[in-house]
């Protein structure tokens, strides 16, 4: 199809080109100047003036530039207004601050999210403006959001990568505005609580979490209470790990599933409601009417989940979607998730580069492809009406799991092997059971009838969660994958995005785009040594795997490194493979004919000339001031504080070294 026939179908690509300018914007590693901003705001400008200006063939390529610059300018202006004080030193003392969100870590510890910090001896120019602190042992009240809180803690600056491309939670801190992460062992202790006017919402969320698992203790009430609130401390890690081994740990984020569950059965309840009364049938728009009532439903939900960016997202696209039904247009249709994709990248351009929001609009985008593509071929109403739910849970199952499989593998280096099962089996309760009754049990509270919604509503969990132990516990229901190269995303993204959007037969083209990422991901290389920040933990690539210097310590390197590898041991397994020999303090290795010795513990640093004169790389967990003997290449903390953890490879001219620290943004602490 040429492009000037085309124009009319272009309008889903704005949020493509909007997306290449965000991600030109973080590609750099120092951070654009002045002259960069110039530059896209001049492309801004002049793709807006040109495209009533410009001959109307040329309107397609000037709005595509406008839409990169807008990206890039809209992606700086967001890193500048949530720029934060990011810890630049290790804190110990006293950590005042009002509790903003409450979750658990991967060990099932408690989580406190706290902001209006108060630290001792920091001045309020070098204070966080958010901290999260790990609450170790038992506490004497259950925190709250909205309380003033005080602990004793350590903090430190968010971690950078564990290596080279790996995941950088130093950028995710920062556009959360977290300046530094911590634990504490000591009891926390509440100063003030929860202000009557800080917030209703709050407090209601909490009045109805406990309410819920109060009725119904144990994991399907918290599940339940999960559902409701947003609120996940009352869940194990260990379920939380089964979820997610089984596929289902969509079904408990507040995402586009519940969001889009709830505003079907709120606009299909109303509008149903409605046509059972003649008059009111025959003279009221009902379509419309049920819309702004799913609308105000759902912005119910989003306050009472607390707001969090993925539920703010999904509303987002059920916004924008009831919105076309109220303009008369369809609600599921390109030009709608366009839009919502769109007015996200805009107001939250570091979406782009997260997991949710990659696997949310791929499922969308997907199922909207899908479902046209299928109307062509067959059509529900020529089923029976006890085949069509089924078919179209199938395919809307098969479809999720097609589109959102890759990211779901890229980010967390898992796939689950029998996740289209479980989902297959689980959801279809989420949908009939639990959501519909969630939406009945919020009704009834005023009334204070509930308990006969909620009951139901523990019971579809109560299935749910032994879906999930069931699937997690069948052999081989985890596959590991190991991490793709830079580019292998965009590619695929690319690839997929022409595919579903263009129109005519050279759509076709996006199939060999995905299928080069495939394979740029097949052929991915990973670091034949690697080296932790501190040099306490050195992985070597062996034939069985990465072997690791030491079966304690560096838990967050280890974890990272072995996932990234596509590996499912854990640190203990990878410790005990072949690769390293001698005392705990000075493990030897051998990588292409380079020997090798990892230092550390007591005296670790007066041992180097023993260790350089039979190895050529040593690596030091500690700092060393003294001379190296020649021919003896030294990794200590010093060249490790510069650089953060190392990936090596062995070459002709020597050791290739690549730094994780290499970039001077605004979230990697560095000037």
């Amino acid at each position: 199809m040429a492009l000037a026939e085309a124009r009319g179908f272009l309008f889903p690509f704005v949020p493509v080109f909007l997306g290449i300018g965000i991600g030109i914007w973080f590609v750099p590693s120092a951070e654009p100047g002045w002259p960069a901003y110039a530059l896209a705001l001049a492309g801004a400008l002049l793709g807006l003036l040109g495209r009533w200006k410009a001959p109307e063939l040329l309107h397609p390529p000037i709005v595509a530039l406008a839409c990169i610059a807008a990206g890039f300018l809209a992606a700086g202006l967001r890193a500048a207004v949530l720029a934060a004080p990011i810890l630049g030193f290790h804190y110990y003392g006293a950590i005042e601050g009002r509790v903003l969100s409450i979750d658990r870590s991967q060990t099932d510890a408690l989580r406190l999210t706290l902001d209006r910090l108060v630290l001792e001896r920091t001045p309020p120019e070098r204070t966080p403006e958010r901290v999260r602190v790990t609450v170790h042992g038992l506490q004497p009240f259950e925190p709250k959001p909205g309380m003033v809180v005080m602990m004793t803690g350590h903090l430190d600056a968010p971690l950078p990568p564990a290596e080279p491309g790996g995941f950088d939670f130093r950028r995710m801190a920062f556009f959360d505005r977290l300046g530094a992460v911590g634990y504490t062992r000591t009891p926390v202790v509440m100063l003030e609580p929860a202000a009557s006017g800080d917030s209703l919402v709050n407090r209601l969320r909490v009045a109805v979490r406990i309410g819920v698992q109060d009725r119904f203790p144990g994991e399907a009430g918290a599940f339940s209470a999960a559902v409701l609130t947003g609120d996940y401390a009352g869940i194990s890690a260990a379920t939380m790990e089964d979820l997610r081994l089984s596929g289902l740990a969509h079904i408990l984020a507040i995402s586009g599933l519940n969001m889009s569950l709830l505003a079907g059965f709120v606009f299909g309840l109303v509008r149903h409601g409605l046509a059972l009364v003649p008059p009111l049938a025959l003279r009221l728009p009902t379509k419309k009417i049920a819309a702004c009532v799913a609308f105000l439903a759902t912005g119910f939900y989003l306050l009472m989940s607390g707001g969090n960016v993925p539920t703010l997202r999904a509303f987002v696209m059920i916004a924008v979607m009831l919105a076309a039904i109220l303009a008369d247009r369809r609600a599921l249709s390109m030009r709608s998730f366009a839009l919502a994709a769109s007015v996200i990248l805009l107001w939250q351009p570091e979406a782009l580069l997260e997991a949710g929001f990659q696997m949310s609009f791929a499922a969308t985008a997907g199922l909207i492809w899908g479902f046209n593509a299928l109307r062509e071929r067959v059509h529900p109403r020529t089923m029976s009406r006890f085949v069509a739910p089924v078919f179209l849970l199938f395919v809307s199952s098969v479809i999720g799991g097609v589109t959102t499989g890759p990211y779901a593998a890229a980010h967390f280096n898992r796939i689950a092997t029998y996740g289209l099962m479980g989902n297959l089996i689980a959801v279809p309760m989420m949908e009939l059971l639990v959501m519909p009754a969630a939406g009945v049990a919020a009704l009834l509270a005023p009334f204070g009838a509930s308990f006969p919604a909620l009951w139901a509503m523990e019971l579809g969990a109560r299935w749910i969660l032994w879906v999930a132990h069931w699937v997690a516990a069948l052999p081989g229901s985890v596959g590991a994958v190991a991490s793709p190269g830079p580019w292998v995303l965009p590619i695929l993204t690319l690839g997929g995005l022409w595919l579903m959007l263009w129109r005519g037969r050279a759509r076709h083209a996006g199939l060999v785009g995905m299928a080069g990422a495939f394979l740029l991901w097949a052929q991915a290389d990973r670091p034949p040594l690697l080296v932790s920040s501190d040099g306490a933990l050195v992985g070597l690539l062996g034939p069985e795997g990465r072997a690791l210097s030491s079966a304690r310590g560096g838990g967050f390197a280890a974890r990272s490194w072995l996932e990234n590898d596509g590996d499912l041991a854990d640190q203990p397994a990878a410790a005990a493979r072949p690769g390293f020999d001698g005392p705990r303090g000075a493990r030897r290795f051998s990588m292409a004919g380079i020997e090798g010795v990892a230092l550390k513990g007591k005296g670790a640093a007066d041992r180097i000339p023993e260790a350089c004169a039979t190895a050529q790389l040593v690596i030091l967990a500690a700092r060393h001031e003294g001379p190296v003997p020649p021919g003896c290449q030294l990794i200590d903390q010093s060249v490790l504080a510069r650089t953060g953890a190392l990936a090596i490879w062995p070459g002709a001219e020597g050791l290739r070294m690549v730094p994780a620290r290499a970039d001077r943004r605004l979230w990697s602490g560095r000037p």
